[in-house]
C-alpha cells in the first residue's frame, strides 16, 4: 500500500538522538530543547520560540497566555482538525466556526466580519493542506475589532504569504511536528512570537506554572507540555532539511499537477490550488472530486494498492461541536476532497502510477 504521508528520517536524525540519550539529558532539559527553538524561530525571522509537547498544546498555551477565557468566542475555520476547536474549548472559550474560501480552502475573510460578536477575543487561521490563508484581509480584520490572531501552522512549515512565512503574522503561531508533518519530531509543537512578554507567559505556563529562577515555587497554575531533549535533537536534524523538504513537496504537486490537469479542464476533479500571493507547501497534495463518490473512489484505489485520506468532516456536524449554521463550501470540500500520497520519499514513477490508476477509476 503505498501510503499518504510518512516521515523521512536519516543518519543526521539518527546522530542527533544518540547524542541527547548518551548525554542523559532525555527530558525537557538538554541542548537541543535551546538549540531547536532558536533555529525555527531564526528561521521564521521571528524573536522567540516555545517548544511544546505537540501542536495541540501550542494552541492551548497561545490561547492561556492571551487570556482567553470563559464567555471569549474564537472564530475558528470549520474545515480544520479538531485540535483547532478543541484547544479553544481546554479554555472554556467557545470556537464560533466560519466557512471555507471556495478557491483555496482556508477561512473565507469575507465570512469572518458576520461571525463577530461583543465576546469575540480571537481568531486562529488554519493554512489549511499547506496553503495560507489571506493573512493581511485577516489582520485588517482584526485590528479593526481589536482581536489577537493565532496562526495555526501545523500542516505550512515553510509556506509563503506574499513572500513572508506563514507563522510570522500573528500574535502566536503554532506548529506541529507529528510525524505525518513536513518536520518531525515524532510529536511535538512550537508556539513564536514576537513578544517578549508572551513569550515568557508561555514558558512559565508550559512547565507547571513554575516561577524561573525559583524552583517548585508557583505563580500561577500551569501545564506540562514540554518538549524532550530527544524530540528536539530529532527536530534540529529535520529543520536542516525543510528546505529541501519544500522543494520536494512542490516537485511533488508539479508532476500531479501536469498529469492529473487533463481530467481538471474535463471537469472530473479539482486540482490543488496555489494563489498568486501564495507560496504552498503540499503538505497532502488534495484534489476536489466532481461528480463521483469519494468513498467508492478511495475503495477503488484502496483495492489498486493506493492510501488516500478523505478531507476533515466540518467540525460543526460532530457531537462535541454541533452547532447551527450554514457552511456550503467546506460541506461540499469535505464530502468530495481527498489526500493523495505525498511523502517526500515519494518517487515520480510512483506518482505516474497513481495517477494513471485515477484515471482509470474515472473512465
Amino acid at each position: 500500500m503505498i501510503p499518504v504521508l510518512e516521515p523521512s528520517i536519516g543518519e543526521k536524525e539518527i546522530e542527533n538522538v544518540l547524542k541527547a540519550v548518551k548525554s542523559g539529558w532525555v527530558s525537557s532539559k538538554g541542548k537541543f530543547v535551546e538549540e531547536f527553538e532558536r533555529k525555527f524561530a531564526e528561521y521564521h525571522g521571528v524573536n522567540f520560540g516555545v517548544s511544546t509537547s505537540n501542536g495541540t498544546t501550542a494552541l492551548h498555551l497561545a490561547l492561556e497566555s492571551l487570556g482567553i477565557g470563559k464567555g471569549d468566542e474564537v472564530l475558528v475555520p470549520v474545515l480544520t482538525f479538531a485540535a483547532t476547536a478543541n484547544a479553544v474549548l481546554y479554555c472554556n472559550a467557545k470556537p464560533v466556526f466560519v466557512d471555507s474560501h471556495p478557491d483555496y480552502w482556508c477561512i473565507d475573510p469575507e465570512k469572518i466580519e458576520e461571525r463577530i460578536t461583543k465576546n469575540t477575543k480571537a481568531i486562529i487561521p488554519v493554512h489549511l493542506y499547506g496553503h495560507p490563508c489571506d493573512m493581511a484581509w485577516i489582520q485588517d480584520i482584526a485590528e479593526e475589532n481589536d482581536l489577537y490572531v493565532i496562526e495555526d501552522a501545523a500542516e505550512a512549515h515553510g509556506a509563503e504569504y506574499r513572500s513572508e512565512k506563514v507563522g510570522t503574522f500573528g500574535d502566536i503561531s503554532c506548529f506541529s511536528f507529528y510525524g505525518n508533518k513536513i518536520i518531525t519530531t515524532g510529536e511535538g509543537g512550537m508556539c513564536l512570537t514576537d513578544d517578549e512578554d508572551l513569550a515568557e507567559k508561555m514558558i512559565i505556563l508550559r512547565d507547571h506554572g513554575m516561577k524561573p529562577g525559583k524552583r517548585y515555587w508557583h505563580d500561577v497554575v500551569g501545564f506540562n507540555y514540554r518538549m524532550t531533549n530527544i524530540q528536539a535533537a530529532l527536530g534540529v536534524a529535520q529543520l536542516s532539511k525543510l528546505d529541501k523538504f519544500i522543494e520536494k513537496k512542490r516537485e511533488i504537486a508539479s508532476v500531479y499537477h501536469d498529469n492529473l490537469n487533463d481530467l481538471a479542464e474535463d471537469n472530473k476533479i479539482t486540482l490543488h490550488p496555489e494563489m498568486p500571493w501564495a507560496k504552498c507547501v503540499f503538505w497532502a497534495y488534495s484534489i476536489i472530486l466532481e461528480d463521483t463518490d469519494s468513498e467508492v473512489f478511495r475503495e477503488k484505489l484502496s483495492r489498486r494498492g493506493i492510501d488516500t485520506r478523505a478531507f476533515f468532516y466540518p467540525l460543526n456536524v460532530m457531537p462535541p461541536y454541533k452547532t447551527g449554521g450554514n457552511f456550503p463550501v467546506a460541506d461540499r470540500l469535505s464530502s468530495n476532497g481527498l489526500n493523495l500520497p505525498s511523502g517526500v520519499e515519494i518517487s515520480e514513477d510512483t506518482i505516474l502510477f497513481i495517477c494513471e490508476r485515477i484515471r482509470e477509476v474515472l473512465k
